[in-house]
């Protein structure tokens, strides 16, 4: 019988005895030990290997560098070049507006853009 998994070590075997089972047939004993170490290995990971959001302006970056973006191509989006090269330089914080324009060209997710940098 499974219990919540509370340290490293008991984490490293859930996730060996998962890997040993993983093509296990659903509605079969492994099947059901395959879920239930399912559900607490994501507990645990969830408890302690949390994921911070990126900072607003790295994920800006970040994304028009996926699309082969220039700054003058951010531009056209909200504004001025200067604008551009301030945000950059975090000398200017992003207005709703700019928010919203950016979630809305580049599908950058609002809860990155709102966030304090």
């Amino acid at each position: 019988m499974y219990t919540l998994i509370r340290s490293e070590a008991e984490y490293q075997k859930a996730i060996e005895r998962l890997e040993f089972i993983f093509d296990a047939k659903p509605n079969t004993p492994e099947g059901e030990e395959l879920e239930l170490l399912s559900v607490l290995i994501e507990h645990y990971e969830k408890q302690y290997f949390t994921v911070d959001c990126p900072d607003p302006i790295a994920a800006i970056q970040f994304r028009m560098e996926q699309l082969n973006m220039r700054p003058t191509d951010l531009a056209k989006i909200i504004g001025y070049k200067s604008r551009v090269s301030e945000l950059f330089s975090k000398k200017r914080k992003l207005s709703l507006t700019m928010i919203r324009k950016l979630h809305s060209a580049l599908h950058i997710p609002m809860e990155i853009l709102v966030q304090e940098y």
